[in-house]
């Protein structure tokens, strides 16, 4: 275990760990709610899923740091989980669906890339403390 702003942390539960967790976390609800919208596209009447977390994290975050951004509150602000809200915006289509089928594949596939993003970050630390180990 290593000292950090006074606390005792070790490298699994470090806010750098939760960070990547708690992102994956996101883009996993993300990708649900685009799979969903996109298996909905002829449902009349269903509007458009869509993940929120990286504004509420933004703000929890700095909100922390100006309260002296110890540790333990930085860690707290990291909990934010993410939040699943509908399209409030009216559709253009007769059967009122408010999906649009070409920008949820965008969405996709730039959720994708952002996953494997997120799993290099991973993997690359979970290398790191591999080698430590084995010395």
């Amino acid at each position: 275990m290593c000292q950090m702003w006074g606390e005792e942390m070790d490298f699994l539960s470090s806010n750098t760990a939760l960070m990547l967790q708690k992102s994956m976390d996101f883009l996993w609800t993300k990708q649900s709610c685009i799979l969903d919208n996109i298996s909905n596209v002829e449902t009349p009447g269903y509007k458009t899923k869509y993940a929120t977390f990286e504004e509420s994290l933004r703000q929890a975050i700095q909100s922390a740091s100006g309260q002296g951004g110890s540790s333990r509150e930085i860690r707290n602000a990291i909990q934010e989980t993410p939040v699943v809200v509908r399209q409030a915006e009216e559709s253009t289509r007769l059967d009122e669906n408010g999906v649009n089928i070409t920008e949820q594949m965008v969405e996709l596939a730039r959720n994708g890339y952002q996953m494997q993003y997120v799993m290099d970050a991973i993997s690359s630390d979970f290398s790191l403390l591999r080698a430590a180990i084995k010395g």
